[in-house]
């Protein structure tokens, strides 16, 4: 069964770093450009960064140059690197293809927290 386990979330104050990380099986994994998704409550899920097979990336505005998704295509992860954290960017973060009919279920998601 396809399946997505986040990890890496936490609490960090304002300015801080975290370092996200999904396992992807293989069958979501694969060929697919990959994403970053985070959720706030009242509000839906929101592509956050995004990544092709060949390693082009895409942000939203408000995390360009302070967050930094990659990939292994051999080990089936994608990461998400956070700099610079700010309030603003607190929420659920998930990973999933990016084109719908490729995702997976969701997974459990991982709680990013950053305090001011």
């Amino acid at each position: 069964q396809a399946q997505l386990v986040e990890s890496g979330g936490g609490l960090v104050q304002a300015g801080g770093s975290l370092k996200l990380s999904c396992a992807a099986s293989g069958s979501i994994f694969s060929r697919n450009a990959m994403g970053w998704y985070r959720q706030v409550p009242g509000k839906q899920r929101e592509l956050v960064a995004s990544i092709l097979s060949g390693g082009f990336t895409t942000y939203m505005d408000s995390v360009r140059d302070r967050f930094t998704i990659s990939r292994d295509n051999a080990k089936n992860t994608v990461d998400l690197q956070m700099n610079s954290l700010k309030p603003e960017d607190t929420g659920v973060y998930y990973c999933n293809a990016v084109t719908t009919s490729k995702r997976g279920s969701w997974g459990q998601g991982t709680q990013v927290t950053v305090s001011s």
